[in-house]
């Protein structure tokens, strides 16, 4: 139960510091946007292990924020 609630509190404060700094949500829009024309997934886990190695996240702390940046920023982003 430790665990579970300490790693509900990563994934809070993860998806907060994206929440506060709307810029970075964007800059990673972008990012994802050129993936996209790449003929790539945002969520691909090619996009994902990139993400989690750029950011120092699991990879599941990284498809969560990605998943949630392109929820609330850029939802026209596949």
């Amino acid at each position: 139960m430790l665990i579970s609630a300490s790693a509900g509190f990563a994934q809070s404060t993860l998806l907060e510091s994206v929440k506060r700094n709307p810029a970075e949500a964007k800059a990673m829009c972008q990012s994802f946007k050129a993936m996209n024309s790449n003929g790539q997934s945002a969520l691909s886990p090619e996009a994902i292990n990139q993400l989690a190695s750029q950011r120092n996240l699991s990879t599941n702390n990284a498809e969560i924020l990605a998943t949630y940046v392109i929820g609330l920023h850029c939802s026209d982003v596949r």
